[in-house]
């Protein structure tokens, strides 16, 4: 583990962006960890690239839209209760 806290910090984050597929996350992160002067190890993986993270994140929304209840009509919201918001003429 690295003695800077900051770059201990960042490691951690990277490690969880990339166990979750967050191709595009990991890369800030090694930005990051650029400008504190942290140059990974030649074993390291490198970030997917953004491609791959946008088809995987349009897998996902096409999931998320299959999963969503189909309406024909977006309910209507509820009327505000309480005064009006239009101010009485008092003169």
């Amino acid at each position: 583990m690295p003695e800077d806290p900051m770059i201990a910090a960042l490691l951690l984050e990277r490690d969880g962006l990339q166990r979750r597929g967050l191709a595009n996350r990991v890369a800030q992160v090694d930005e990051q960890l650029a400008l504190h002067g942290y140059a990974p190890p030649a074993t390291e993986p490198a970030a997917v690239p953004d491609s791959a993270q946008q088809t995987k994140e349009s897998a996902a929304e096409a999931r998320a839209k299959d999963a969503a209840p189909q309406t024909g009509k977006q309910a209507k919201a509820p009327a505000p209760r309480g005064r009006s918001a239009a101010p009485k003429d008092t003169a």
